[in-house]
């Protein structure tokens, strides 16, 4: 096995400067709009940001979407998110934990300490969870104290990777398995978007958490790509711009029964309200946070969290929303090429058409 701890490090540097953005692909959230209503007979400080992602309360819908880990760097910048995090009563997530699994590496997995009231996700990536025991995810879990665990499916990041995997069977058995860990599963992507089919799939299960990840922001595919030499090098940049639209993988999870997290390009707090009007539980924003720590610290780091969470709070207002639950009650405007994704029958799709009859 490669250098893991090298890789990680990789991620860290591409992740704050690298070329790893799509570069044709959108969020498709330009093609969502909120309807203004300039009587809004609210005031700023009525509108309640609180919401609930995977049985834990969050002060905002905002979790410090996953990033790093297994590395002496991470130690610090995990540390301090967390810390961050627990000062805003958001969530934070981990980047993989393989490097524990594989290496027993704890670099920047224990910040509990910091954030004692935090949402903490843990994450672990499906095929090291098919080869790994309950048991032993389950003491990692207990050591790291996080509230629940992601399961990331990432074929075409791994298919590009020098090192990645190449067998991806028994997915769905390994996440029936994991249900039966103390603590609940987030099934999530790492840039490329749930498509309905998937989701349909894992709630057989009885799973209710996902984390969409979806395409139009940090390409993971990208990243591997700069890793890469010869033919992985040129699958990479043939498979760049892979990956179902966040707004669509959101709208493609309509009906379902499925708590989303929308991660995936959030730049913004108008973009993580847009998702919240689809129907998503809260946002994540992964990329523009660890740039904001990069450049300024814990302080600059604070400022751009504080900037989204206002951001989201002036979109509710201008929406008329005093909160999450009436925002998704609210106009919504969606364009023809976003409705393609959308399910005839989703709840979401009925909503657009119910709006276009007023």
């Amino acid at each position: 096995m490669s250098n893991i701890s090298s890789r990680k490090a990789d991620h860290i540097d591409l992740c704050i400067s690298g070329d790893v953005g799509f570069h044709q692909k959108t969020t498709m959230f330009e093609q969502v709009e909120l309807v203004h209503d300039a009587l809004p007979e609210l005031a700023l400080s009525d509108i309640d940001l609180h919401t609930e992602f995977a049985g834990v309360s969050l002060k905002a819908p905002l979790i410090i979407a996953a990033m790093t880990g297994g590395v002496d760097r991470a130690e610090e910048i995990n540390r301090a998110l967390a810390q961050t995090a627990e000062k805003f009563g958001i969530g934070f997530a981990f980047g993989s934990q393989r490097p524990w699994l594989a290496k027993g590496i704890r670099a920047g997995y224990l910040v509990r300490d910091v954030a004692p009231s935090t949402l903490i996700l843990g994450n672990i990536g499906i095929v090291q969870a098919t080869e790994t025991s309950n048991q032993v995810l389950q003491e990692m879990m207990d050591e790291t104290g996080v509230n629940a665990l992601c399961v990331h499916l990432n074929p075409a990041m791994e298919l590009v990777q020098p090192e990645g995997d190449q067998d991806f069977r028994h997915g769905l058995d390994t996440l029936a398995r994991l249900q039966d860990l103390s603590i609940p599963i987030v099934v999530k992507e790492t840039g490329c978007g749930l498509s309905r089919s998937l989701g349909t799939r894992i709630r057989s299960l009885g799973i209710k958490w996902v984390d969409i990840s979806g395409a139009g922001g940090t390409s993971w595919v990208a990243v591997e790509t700069h890793r890469a030499q010869d033919s992985k090098h040129k699958l990479g940049h043939t498979f760049w711009e892979w990956g179902i639209p966040t707004a669509a993988s959101l709208g493609q999870l309509s009906g379902l029964g499925l708590g989303a997290c929308a991660t995936g390009g959030m730049r913004n707090g108008l973009m993580i309200a847009k998702a919240l009007a689809m129907g998503a539980r809260c946002g994540g924003m992964a990329r523009a946070f660890l740039q904001s720590y990069a450049r300024g610290g814990v302080e600059e780091l604070e400022q751009s969290i504080a900037q989204v969470i206002a951001e989201i709070r002036i979109s509710m207002l201008l929406s008329g929303a005093r909160n999450i639950t009436e925002l998704q009650q609210k106009p919504l405007v969606l364009s023809d090429a976003l409705l393609r994704w959308i399910p005839r029958a989703s709840p979401l799709f009925q909503r657009q058409l119910c709006l276009q009859s007023l």
